[in-house]
């Protein structure tokens, strides 16, 4: 059923100076609008509490995939259509190209946005567990200039976010990868697509002589917001994979994620199958 939409104001500036200036002169009056994916959902239920979007669709300076030697530079409104194709991304980045091929459906993979599905800032978000995995940082720009921030820095509580109302995400920054690290990425839910995650689950490992020399692990669903899992990786890195061990980073995982029951899921479905998918994540890194 199709709710009442409200009366609302839109404009669409031409430029990125121009949609900074508005942010700037009117700080918290604007919304941005990209993709809409999210927020055309949200509108047309009531559910919005901005009357005046500002449409950035059309911001050429927040498009584009920028390769450079130490780093890949994903513009905000880059699609998750053109993340999955994109070939380089598909070879040193493939968990982020997964998590955009099972993202919605095409439709909504070729509107929607990577910088939308970090700003909007749910904790079932299917890309946000392969950026912490990727030590990716977030690049903003305001009419003041710009700055940058360690994306596991970003989200402070259930849809709350260090960015200002005066600023914009511009762009995603990506570590480029050696090709010796180990790539992890499971999406759990009710169907194979189009389904929120019940638990999403991305990882990143390093081996050497036997040992996990380094790695990252990050959960969706399973806490108010995308979650960096810096304690069971503590006790994984610098060991041998062996039964005790993966006990010991499962009661450490356990610790560490605070599930919910809700509509789509329950708190002990959640917690097993993140406890199962940490298990088999460590039990397929090479160890001969």
């Amino acid at each position: 059923m199709r709710g009442h939409v409200p009366s609302y104001g839109l404009v669409s500036p031409t430029s990125l100076g121009d949609a900074l200036d508005t942010l700037a002169r009117e700080p918290g009056v604007w919304q941005p609008f990209a993709g809409g994916t999210d927020l055309m959902v949200l509108l047309e239920s009531g559910k919005l509490q901005h009357k005046n979007y500002l449409n950035i669709w059309n911001l050429a300076e927040l498009r584009g995939i920028e390769i450079q030697d130490s780093q890949i530079a994903i513009g905000a409104l880059t699609t998750y259509t053109e993340i999955q194709s994109h070939p380089i991304l598909r070879a040193e980045f493939p968990m982020l190209c997964q998590a955009a091929s099972e993202t919605g459906g095409l439709a909504i993979q070729n509107r929607g946005t990577l910088g939308g599905n970090i700003v909007n800032a749910s904790p079932a978000a299917d890309s946000p567990p392969a950026l912490l995995a990727y030590d990716a940082e977030l690049e903003f720009v305001s009419a003041s200039g710009s700055r940058r921030l360690d994306y596991e820095n970003f989200h402070t509580g259930y849809k709350q976010m260090t960015i200002r109302p005066d600023e914009l995400l511009a762009r995603i920054l990506l570590p480029r990868t050696s090709k010796d690290l180990h790539h992890y990425y499971r999406k759990v839910g009710t169907r194979k697509a189009q389904a929120i995650s019940k638990t999403c689950f991305a990882a990143t490992a390093r081996m050497e002589n036997k040992l996990v020399t380094d790695l990252r692990i990050a959960l969706g669903s399973v806490a108010p917001i995308p979650l960096r899992c810096l304690q069971t990786e503590a006790v994984v890195r610098g060991a041998r994979i062996d039964d005790d061990l993966i006990q010991q980073a499962q009661k450490a995982l356990a610790n560490e994620i605070t599930p919910i029951d809700d509509i789509r899921s329950t708190r002990n479905y959640r917690l097993r199958v993140s406890l199962n998918l940490l298990e088999d994540f460590l039990r397929q890194l090479p160890t001969k």
